[in-house]
């Protein structure tokens, strides 16, 4: 079976992340393509033997890559076509159906009640979705809370299947030396209080409201911000006005691997590629650290040791798809504060571990984590609901749908 991913970019992000994990378990020969920003996840598959090929599509509206992507996929002979992300939804559709490909496939990884992807949900947004919906042949939710959103706008239930996002627990175990070092690495001081927060520096996230918090703590309280976005100068600032000082680090993109290191250059740049540089975070313009920033570089921590540096994980997020930097955060043994997390509300209250859901407000969060302070952290064990999510389940789910859409019907 030939599967052709398309995707529409592949920087370090959730769902970049996840293709790429379930690319390694996938039983299918299987290619991508990214319509923008070839980043770090790009390198990374091209180091693990996947051919990535870069549209080089330069906006939303940019009609001249259909047919280039049309002629892609008709000359690669795929079986199936798995879309993610908006615009490649939109346009991967599109160009299956003209290349003459059926089974195509859209993973929906980012809808919430009110946004997709950090866009608001208008009226247009979400007839445009629709209308490419209806040229695919099955949409898959990343878990039952998209599946419900999808079937509220209009999506018959029949074409909707909900194959969870799935984690490699054993990556990320707890790792008394990994913490030891990060921790060294960072700056931070053996015996403070590491509050954790892990995603995109946008607006939705709410990682204002982890700030605001700390700000409220005992001074051995830190925080630690591990992702990039557009909102991190704004965060910066309002880190400035709380006087937090040195409490708080921004860790920037990291690899979600152990042993991979910084992403590396120097792939081949075949024709149709443009291998683009993953944006500097944490950096001025002279190219010196900013205060707060944490190392770049081959010496740099991984999200796995980043979490073992952790003492407890925080997510004031009140609009999640499924909230998979929980999960992993459960994997490594933190209790976890949340404000919304479909992955964990989906279980049985007695599998999902030490994940306590709190308001998405300042002194909500302030709260529960003074009384995890003064109780004391709990010791480090992975929690059930990890393995629930593993990617090899989620693998094998997916082989399901791509099996039943190439099967004739009678």
């Amino acid at each position: 079976m030939r599967v052709l991913h398309v995707i529409t970019g592949l920087g370090t992000g959730g769902a970049e992340q996840q293709l790429r994990l379930l690319l390694r378990h996938l039983p299918a020969a299987c290619d991508v393509v990214t319509l923008t920003n070839p980043g770090a996840v790009a390198r990374q598959l091209t180091a693990e033997g996947f051919r990535v090929t870069h549209l080089g599509m330069s906006g939303n509206r940019d009609l001249t890559a259909l047919p280039r992507l049309t002629k892609l996929i008709r000359a690669g002979r795929y079986d199936v076509v798995h879309t993610h992300l908006y615009r490649a939804c939109l346009y991967g559709r599109i160009a299956a159906r003209l290349a003459g490909v059926r089974a195509v496939v859209a993973t929906e990884h980012s809808l919430g009640e009110s946004q997709m992807e950090g866009r608001p949900l208008t009226r247009g947004v979400r007839a445009l979705y629709l209308t490419g919906e209806r040229l695919g042949r099955v949409t898959v939710a990343v878990s039952p809370a998209v599946a419900a959103r999808l079937h509220q706008w209009g999506v018959p239930r029949q074409r909707i299947h909900v194959v969870a996002n799935g984690i490699d627990a054993d990556r990320f175990r707890y790792d008394a030396r990994a913490r030891a070092a990060t921790r060294r690495l960072l700056g931070l001081p053996d015996d403070a209080f590491v509050v954790g927060g892990v995603g995109r520096l946008v607006p939705g996230k709410r990682f204002d409201v982890l700030l605001r918090a700390v700000a409220q703590l005992p001074h051995e309280v830190r925080l630690l911000l591990v992702g990039a976005g557009p909102e991190e100068d704004e965060l910066r600032t309002l880190a400035r006005q709380l006087r937090l000082g040195d409490r708080v680090r921004f860790a920037g993109e990291v690899c979600h691997d152990r042993g991979e290191g910084a992403p590396g250059t120097g792939h081949d740049q075949d024709e149709g590629s443009a291998w683009a540089e993953p944006s500097g975070t944490g950096h001025d313009q002279g190219g010196t650290r900013a205060q707060g920033a944490a190392p770049s570089g081959p010496a740099a921590p991984d999200l796995p040791s980043l979490l073992s540096a952790m003492d407890v994980l925080a997510s004031p997020s009140p609009e999640e798809a499924f909230g998979l930097a929980l999960v992993e955060g459960l994997a490594s043994g933190l209790p976890v504060f949340y404000a919304d997390c479909p992955a964990i509300e989906a279980l049985p209250a007695q599998d999902r571990g030490p994940a306590v859901p709190c308001a998405s407000d300042p002194d909500a969060f302030a709260r529960s984590l003074y009384a995890l302070l003064t109780d004391g952290v709990p010791p480090r064990e992975t929690a059930a609901v990890a393995h629930h999510y593993s990617v090899s389940r989620s693998a094998t789910r997916l082989m399901h749908v791509y099996e039943r859409l190439l099967t004739p019907q009678t």
